[in-house]
C-alpha cells in the first residue's frame, strides 16, 4: 500500500511570526486546535518547541465528550519559516508504525499576509475517507478566525 499525503495551503491575514507562533502556543492552540465541534482544553496542551520535544493534546467531541488522544514529536524548527513534527492520527490505534508526519512552511507572501503550506504524510493503508484533509481543513478555518480576531486588536 502506498503512503497517504496530502498538502493544504492557506493565506492568513497576519505576519509569518504570529501564525508560526499560533503553532507553539498553547494558549492559542486551545482556541484552534481540532475541526469543527472538538475542542482541545487547555490543560491537555504540551508543547516543547525544540527537536525532539513532545507536542501532545486531547480532542474533544462536543457531542459525546470522546476524547481523542494525539502525540508528536518536533523533528524541525525553523522559526519563523517551518515546523516538521509527527502526528499521531487521534482517530488512529495509537500504533506508532501508524504516525503521520506533518511538514508546515510559512512563507511573507503581501504586505503583513502569511501563506501556510501544510503537508500530511500518513503511513498506509489508510482509507481516504479518514477525515483527516477535512479535519485539518477545518482545523484551519479556526486559526483564520482565531488570527483574524488577535490581528483586529
Amino acid at each position: 500500500m502506498s503512503d497517504r499525503e496530502f498538502t493544504l495551503v492557506r493565506v492568513f491575514d497576519a505576519p509569518r511570526e504570529l501564525v508560526f507562533q499560533a503553532w507553539l502556543d498553547p494558549d492559542q492552540l486551545t482556541e484552534w486546535a481540532g475541526p469543527h465541534g472538538f475542542s482541545t482544553p487547555r490543560d491537555s496542551i504540551v508543547v516543547e518547541p525544540r527537536v525532539g520535544g513532545r507536542y501532545d493534546s486531547v480532542m474533544v467531541a462536543d457531542t459525546d465528550g470522546t476524547t481523542y488522544p494525539s502525540v508528536g514529536v518536533f523533528r524541525e524548527i525553523v522559526e519563523p519559516e517551518r515546523l516538521v513534527f509527527t502526528w499521531g492520527d487521534p482517530t488512529g490505534d495509537g500504533n506508532v508504525a501508524n504516525e503521520s508526519v506533518a511538514t508546515v512552511t510559512f512563507a511573507d507572501t503581501e504586505e503583513g499576509k502569511t501563506t501556510m503550506t501544510f503537508h500530511l504524510l500518513a503511513s498506509g493503508p489508510l482509507s481516504p475517507e479518514d477525515g483527516a484533509r477535512e479535519g485539518w481543513g477545518q482545523t484551519f478555518e479556526r486559526l483564520e478566525t482565531l488570527l483574524s480576531a488577535s490581528h483586529r486588536h
